[in-house]
């Protein structure tokens, strides 16, 4: 991710941020992980273990902004260095933010069990966009860590995709609900979890803008795809 410096004591410094952010993500990519299987499987002990790793993740925000806003002070870093720190900075809020999706996921899936809902509903399609939403943020922290353009353009790209799911799904539960409503209630729970699966897609589609950002000191946040395209040029 870094170049060499003159003083190893930045070096290290530097090391150790991204040590931490790499860490912070893994914590979420463990949060989601655990969301699914208890979305899948109706497991309330797997939602416990996504609620318990909320308060790690955001220790693991506060800690490395602490470390970034020292290393910025002490440092005065200009060019690359400059831009890795606000790189840094956009990843650690969006993980924080998918982490917060994901608290919000194992508490909706509490009230799912709590409720006895039914398993006619289509948890099934849900699961598979959290999947995809799950391979994102592990792609994206892997293209942030080696600073890697393309495969961070895949993940931008891929967003359209999870979109596109959560559009369909929730068409889908409203045909559930016309036909049928006493369905009203679940439904609309499966669509909270809906939306926090596509706002983890939209995170993790931050964290690939802000690989590229480091990468190239390209700007790519709310472009469009030719708009993209011409940027990378």
């Amino acid at each position: 991710m870094m170049e060499k410096h003159l003083s190893s004591q930045f070096d290290e410094e530097l090391n150790r941020i991204s040590t931490n952010v790499l860490e912070m993500g893994g914590l979420v990519e463990s949060q989601l992980r655990h969301a699914i299987y208890a979305l899948h499987q109706l497991d309330l002990s797997r939602t416990q273990q996504v609620l318990a790793l909320e308060e790690r993740v955001d220790r693991f925000e506060i800690e490395i902004d602490r470390e970034i806003t020292s290393v910025m002070s002490r440092r005065q870093p200009t060019a690359r260095d400059l831009r890795l720190l606000i790189g840094v900075s956009r990843v650690i809020v969006n993980l924080e933010r998918a982490g917060d999706e994901a608290a919000r996921m194992a508490r909706m899936i509490q009230e799912f069990i709590g409720a006895g809902a039914p398993r006619a509903l289509p948890i099934d399609d849900l699961v598979n966009s959290a999947n995809l939403a799950a391979e994102s943020i592990r792609a994206t922290l892997d293209a942030f860590a080696r600073l890697d353009v393309q495969a961070a353009i895949q993940v931008i790209d891929k967003d359209d995709r999870i979109d596109r799911m959560y559009e369909g799904f929730v068409r889908k539960l409203i045909t559930y609900m016309m036909e049928d409503p006493r369905m009203i209630s679940p439904c609309l729970g499966l669509m909270v979890l809906a939306k926090a699966i596509e706002r983890i897609g939209d995170h993790a589609k931050n964290i690939a803008e802000a690989a590229v950002y480091v990468a190239m000191g390209k700007d790519i946040r709310h472009a469009t795809p030719e708009q993209r395209e011409s940027a990378l040029k």
